[in-house]
């Protein structure tokens, strides 16, 4: 009797034992959940955060602008769809409703330049321009689209980890968000306005399951047309490091702001110092 208590007692640890490990692993906070590839804390022997901007409409990233299919054509039809949740911000840790969505792709509403003292009285309003009843025209209702349209935003930014795998002794740059922006030339008030981000990690999954719409056009080879979330894998975008993780939360172009020009030339430097930094870690 008392053998048989202590295999059930033995058998009863074991099982859970065994949930407890399952269930650390699920919650364990040195695994990024934003990651589409996570890798724990504990390998990465250097990690860094960047911040990318890319312009749909630059000559190598026009295979992610096709007609019809750019890149956020795709995003925000997702998104429209019920398929994907806009962010706030590329923390991506506060949703964005889809009201506020639709909302922020609307143009700016016009004012009427009259008071409501004026309206009520009747200014503005469109004078009956028949006689006696006759000559009435019948109205005709037209729809009217107060959104901008999807390939108007052609800015994206990329936040992503630059981090070194001891165990696999490489680099990796893993995205963790991306973020729509209406260019300023597209924007009445001209000036760049974001209008959401986006987990990568749900991009990728969007994508996948879009192989028709999801299209990065190869225009050397039919053929091999990618996916975008191949695509961005394969690092197969052009862009340009803006920001760096930083206690200011800088850009680049705050922190060297003597003229725009030394903004652009710095951030090719850093560029350069992270190369070299890679390249110098197989030394060590």
């Amino acid at each position: 009797m008392k053998k048989f208590c202590y295999v059930i007692c033995l058998s009863a640890f074991m099982l859970i034992a065994s949930l407890g490990v399952s269930y650390s692993q699920e919650v364990d906070p040195g695994y990024n959940p934003h990651s589409v590839y996570p890798i724990h804390e504990s390998y990465m022997m250097f990690k860094k955060t960047l911040w990318r901007r890319m312009d749909l409409k630059e000559k190598q990233n026009r295979p992610f602008y096709s007609r019809n299919g750019e890149l956020s054509t795709v995003i925000i039809k997702a998104v429209k769809a019920g398929l994907l949740f806009p962010y706030t911000n590329d923390s991506v840790t506060t949703r964005m409703s889809k009201e506020t969505f639709l909302e922020r792709l609307k143009y700016p509403q016009e004012e009427t330049g009259l008071t409501e003292e004026e309206i009520a009285m009747g200014f503005g309003q469109e004078e009956d321009s028949g006689f006696g009843g006759f000559g009435e025209e019948e109205e005709v209702v037209e729809e009217v689209n107060d959104e901008f349209a999807t390939a108007d935003f052609s800015i994206v930014e990329i936040k992503e980890d630059m981090f070194f795998d001891r165990n696999r002794s490489r680099m990796y740059y893993d995205i963790q968000a991306i973020t729509l922006l209406l260019p300023a030339d597209k924007n009445p008030a001209l000036f760049e306005k974001p209008l959401a981000s986006f987990r990568y990690k749900d991009l990728v999954e969007v994508f996948r399951s879009m192989p028709r719409e999801a299209i990065w056009y190869n225009v050397q080879n039919a053929s091999e047309h990618r996916n975008f979330a191949e695509a961005f894998d394969l690092r197969l975008f052009s862009s340009n490091l803006i920001k760096f993780a930083n206690p200011k939360d800088n850009r680049i172009v705050d922190i060297y702001n003597k003229s725009r020009r030394d903004g652009i030339l710095a951030s090719q430097r850093i560029e350069h110092e992270m190369l070299e930094f890679e390249n110098e870690l197989w030394e060590f």
